[in-house]
């Protein structure tokens, strides 16, 4: 049987807003590692790949890998009936076929149970290969939505053109023609090696830093003890400002001990600015890794994915390609789930848009258009 239950039903519309024009009846297959959705839409230029992992579920259970066959308009329709915040909850037992699902509201003791009837769909799962693009793209969802919505309204393809420069979105209509060129933020890479040579760039600066304190630990150390000296004799004299009386009885005690104090009070200090160092180099290690691996925009941070500003190209050759504007239009609606779109190029090869959310992925492919067509 299946039991997968997420913590909030919005993932669910959202991603069913995002696809539900492109395909109509699809399967959902389920298995241990979590459920997937693969089709294409009716004209066979586009294909959509929708991924859930089992991690993302806050329980889930697949006893045996299942096909759903599911209307998507009757599964939007279904899941209207739920609040944005309650817990769905998706049910099916084994050769059912009936998916329920309940809704759990997180603040009240309400519980709301549908039932849909399930379909008997002949679908053939397609072996998506796997592809070394020649450029990637990485940018707001946002911007994205709007530049596509802005040029379909001039007219039907939009011409993609990634080079050193940036990328260029061009269309042109009957009456107008528009074009929107978004420089890079994050200079220009190749794409595979580009992750490879920053890493031992990185690598290289860390050990560098980690020599030149390990050096100033060392070499420094009767600078140091100087300078402690001298900030406790000024830190004396203050004390005299304050109270005479009290420093008036310490300066008679003898000069052995006196002296005994003060190198103790060095070997202190130096250990404690030892200590310091160390902490601060790793603190500085920490935070050069940290940000460099969000300049890559690669591996998903998801809260930062919210707020992706600017543009990152990773590119191994100048690619153009021409794509019809009413199918990017629909990859668009994704920016609801994920605040950065990557589009992934090469010629002659279709187009990857993906968007990479907490619970898994939406990736949509499209055919680019060849003359006339």
């Amino acid at each position: 049987m299946l039991e997968a239950k997420l913590q909030e039903a919005s993932v669910l519309k959202k991603l069913l807003d995002a696809i539900k024009e492109l395909v109509t009846d699809a399967n959902f297959e389920c298995n241990e590692e979590g459920i997937n959705l693969q089709a294409m839409d009716n004209s066979h230029v586009a294909l959509v790949s929708v991924l859930l992992e089992a991690p993302g579920f806050k329980r889930y259970r697949c006893d045996r890998p299942m096909p759903l066959g599911v209307n998507l308009a009757s599964l939007t329709k279904v899941l209207k009936c739920a609040k944005d915040d309650d817990e769905c909850t998706i049910k099916a037992a084994d050769e059912a076929d009936v998916l329920n699902l309940v809704y759990e509201a997180k603040h009240t003791d309400r519980i709301a149970e549908y039932d849909m009837k399930l379909m008997d769909i002949d679908s053939d799962t397609l072996g998506i290969p796997e592809t070394d693009y020649d450029a990637r793209v990485t940018m707001a969802s946002v911007e994205f939505s709007r530049i596509v919505r802005d040029l379909s309204l001039l007219g039907e393809s939009v011409r993609i053109e990634v080079s050193k420069e940036g990328v260029r979105f061009a269309s042109d209509g009957e009456a107008a023609n528009g074009s929107v060129l978004l420089k890079p933020t994050e200079g220009v890479g190749k794409v595979p090696k580009k992750d490879e040579d920053a890493e031992e760039e990185q690598g290289e600066e860390e050990t560098n830093d980690d020599n030149e304190d390990e050096e100033e630990a060392e070499d420094g150390k009767s600078i140091k003890k100087e300078k402690t000296k001298v900030k406790k004799e000024k830190d004396t004299e203050d004390v005299e400002m304050d109270g005479e009386e009290e420093n008036d009885n310490e300066n008679f005690k003898p000069e052995g001990d006196d002296d005994e104090e003060k190198d103790s009070d060095d070997e202190e200090s130096g250990k404690k600015r030892k200590k310091k160092q160390a902490n601060g180099a790793s603190s500085k290690k920490a935070k050069t890794v940290a940000s460099s691996s969000k300049g890559k925009g690669k591996k998903k941070e998801k809260d930062d994915d919210k707020d992706f500003e600017g543009v990152i190209i990773e590119l191994n050759q100048h690619v153009s390609l021409t794509f019809s504007l009413k199918y990017l239009v629909n990859f668009s609606k994704s920016q609801s789930l994920c605040g950065k779109v990557q589009l992934m190029m090469s010629n002659d090869v279709p187009l990857l848009v993906s968007y990479e959310f907490g619970q898994g992925h939406i990736r949509y492919y499209l055919a680019p258009k060849i003359g006339d067509d």
